[in-house]
């Protein structure tokens, strides 16, 4: 795939996906938290699966965040499930992406690399 296969805000270097259950999820605000989840910049997927109570995320790591989407999903009255495994994966995947926005800021060095300013020497 290429970036163009993607929503705008969204490059395939930076993709990650992501899937978390959720609790207090009713009829009336499964809906509204998906669309309001939908329009967020940066954002390729989302989807909802009632039988499971999980929520798929595909989103750009650099110009979005869990936190951020977390609070979307509280705003609606749900929330992030309380069991041992959803904690764990919730702040690994929170690690993951500060990793992510890090290494895209990230200016490569190399020790093989002249010196800014500096002129090699011709033979």
């Amino acid at each position: 795939m290429s970036d163009l296969d993607h929503r705008v805000g969204v490059r395939e270097i930076n993709l990650v996906v992501r899937n978390l259950r959720l609790t207090k999820v009713t009829e009336e605000n499964i809906d509204g938290l998906i669309a309001e989840i939908d329009r967020m910049f940066g954002l390729d997927e989302v989807s909802f699966n009632r039988k499971e109570q999980s929520i798929h995320l595909a989103y750009d790591a650099t110009n979005l965040d869990l936190d951020g989407i977390e609070n979307v999903i509280r705003n609606h009255g749900a929330d992030i499930h309380n069991d041992w495994w959803t904690r764990t994966k919730d702040s690994y995947y929170k690690f993951c992406d500060q990793n992510v926005k890090d290494n895209f800021t990230h200016e490569p060095w190399s020790c093989h690399k002249s010196p800014p300013n500096s002129s090699k020497r011709k033979r």
